[in-house]
């Protein structure tokens, strides 16, 4: 579930917390790794399980027009295909899923002004209309309107996005990915199987993390010379803080990581750079990785097999 891409974004914010934090210990670090790689996997379970109370909602409203005094031909024939859609059912049935949520405290029952609002919001969309007044009841329907639901009302949902910053500090950067990995969760899902994304992508993948991790703090001292020694007409103490930590990691992932190729790690610390520096950053990255990389090259510490990474 988690991709290389989001781990070099925690790394790069535990390194932030650790050499900002003058107190700080080498363990520290690692516990708030795995605890914001642990909070990513638990956010990606509370965002599939949001569509269970939505779910409730509609039921509660069906009973409240059943139960009226003078209830109308459609209070006492409400259309029950969204309450009786069939992957929202599996998700509401799953053990493992039920489980991992019972487990890890997660629960929406203290946001029934959140639920309210994304249920007015999907029986006010067109694609809500239309799957409700469909001749066609299918799983693939089903399936459309689930992912229809996450693509289009959370995303720009400000209500949302607070209630998940109040609840976690280390959520505010992983709800477009996550959301991204609840819709291909719905997509393979089948009427025989349903199976949440395993918290890794890749068995590789912890070890990568944390080595990462690791060599920059070990490294720090050696590569902050280093970049200095490149930065030219300007005192690597004025270099912004999360640019020197940028470059620390690409510095380490070129020499520690001999499978990943040059490219993916200059296209993956570059974003870095764009989504979390100056807007001159990734120039200035740039221009001093390509600079190093030569001399690291030249004096074989950096060597390279040709083995591609994914970094989806």
């Amino acid at each position: 579930m988690i991709s290389r891409r989001l781990l070099r974004t925690k790394i790069l914010q535990s390194l932030y917390a650790y050499y900002n934090t003058a107190d700080a210990g080498y363990t520290k670090p690692d516990k708030d790794l795995e605890l914001s790689i642990k909070k990513a996997y638990d956010l990606y379970y509370f965002v599939m399980l949001l569509i269970i109370p939505v779910k409730h909602y509609a039921e509660s409203r069906i009973e409240l027009a059943l139960n009226k005094k003078l209830p109308s031909y459609e209070d006492l024939n409400p259309n029950t295909r969204f309450v009786d859609n069939r992957l929202i059912c599996q998700i509401h049935e799953c053990k493992k899923f039920n489980k991992y949520v019972k487990h890890n405290a997660l629960s929406w029952s203290n946001y029934p002004e959140l639920i309210k609002k994304l249920y007015g919001k999907l029986v006010e969309s067109q694609y809500y209309k239309e799957y409700m007044e469909s001749a066609e009841s299918s799983y693939e329907a089903d399936r459309q309107l689930l992912i229809d639901f996450y693509a289009n009302e959370l995303e720009d949902d400000e209500m949302f996005h607070d209630i998940l910053e109040e609840l976690c500090i280390y959520w505010n950067d992983d709800v477009d990915l996550v959301v991204g990995r609840v819709v291909k969760t719905i997509k393979e899902m089948s009427p025989v199987s349903f199976e949440m994304l395993p918290l890794y992508k890749s068995e590789s993948d912890p070890e990568f993390a944390f080595s990462l991790l690791h060599a920059t703090i070990r490294n720090y001292d050696e590569y902050h010379k280093l970049i200095d020694s490149y930065v030219v007409n300007w005192d690597i103490e004025r270099v912004a803080h999360v640019d020197n930590l940028v470059l620390q990691m690409a510095v380490n992932e070129l020499v520690e990581f001999p499978t990943i190729p040059i490219k993916v790690t200059f296209d993956e610390y570059l974003e870095l750079s764009k989504f979390y520096s100056t807007p001159k950053s990734s120039l200035f990255i740039n221009g001093l990785l390509d600079k190093i990389l030569e001399d690291l090259t030249l004096s074989g510490k950096i060597i390279k097999f040709e083995e591609e990474e994914s970094i989806v």
